[in-house]
């Protein structure tokens, strides 16, 4: 079984100008909630169960999904005040059943395949393993240092000059108990107070066979997300029916 967990707490606090107040994940694309196309994106992948972690106007998104999506088992991690990216993953893990566990953030689409994401973090017998892309202009997300004959990551770089290179994805496959193993409080930020401070230990494995990232975090990014996410869904269906008629 692969069972998911979506971060998808955040209140879209620079989505306001074009968007109702709902959580970022309900901000509507191409006529349905952006989480729509996640979670169907997800199905598709065979994943089986997926853990929501929410927060702002939880009900919302309870309401509009329900306990089953596509066949997925649906639960929520109910957060009672925003305990940071980090404590939410934190305590959405204490629902998981599985040894290692996608977990990815709910204003990001991407093409990343996730059995094979945690294929890799298998192999590797690493605790975390973090999807990348390649961007040919950086600046505004900063870059992922990367030795990158062992497909290690080493660093981050938050420099925000303009030149191409790899950024974190925002996905990650990760044993489930890696805070066990790497202690951490209640509240915190997995990129910051995680990632970046304990890299030399993690050593996590850098997952780069990913092509396509929709963020839809800003406006301008939330336009082009209304005809991108439709594409791009379109053509994965077409390439997974292809796949399934081949036999492969």
């Amino acid at each position: 079984m692969i069972e998911a967990i979506i971060l998808a707490g955040g209140e879209g606090t620079r989505l306001r100008p074009v968007v109702a107040d709902v959580p970022k994940p309900m901000a509507e694309v191409a006529g349905r909630p952006f989480l729509w196309w996640l979670l169907t994106r997800l199905s598709r992948h065979k994943v089986e169960r997926v853990i929501l972690s929410v927060w702002y106007k939880a009900e919302v998104i309870q309401d509009y999904f329900g306990d089953v999506f596509n066949g997925m088992e649906i639960a929520y991690s109910l957060e009672s005040e925003p305990l940071g990216t980090g404590g939410a993953i934190r305590l959405a893990l204490e629902q998981t059943g599985q040894e290692r566990v996608v977990v990815l953030n709910g204003d990001t689409y991407t093409d990343v395949n996730v059995g094979q994401l945690l294929a890799q973090l298998e192999t590797s017998g690493a605790d975390l393993c973090m999807a990348v892309v390649h961007l040919n202009d950086v600046a505004r997300y900063g870059s992922v240092v990367m030795d990158e004959k062992k497909d290690r990551i080493i660093g981050f770089d938050e420099k925000r000059g303009s030149s191409a290179g790899y950024i974190n994805a925002g996905i990650y496959g990760l044993r489930r108990d890696i805070f066990v193993k790497h202690p951490v409080p209640e509240k915190f930020s997995f990129e910051r107070d995680f990632l970046t401070k304990q890299i030399a230990v993690l050593q996590p494995i850098a997952f780069r066979s990913i092509q396509a990232l929709i963020d839809i975090g800003v406006p301008e990014d939330y336009a082009l997300a209304q005809t991108l996410i439709p594409t791009l869904a379109t053509k994965e269906a077409g390439d997974l029916s292809g796949d399934s008629s081949s036999g492969t």
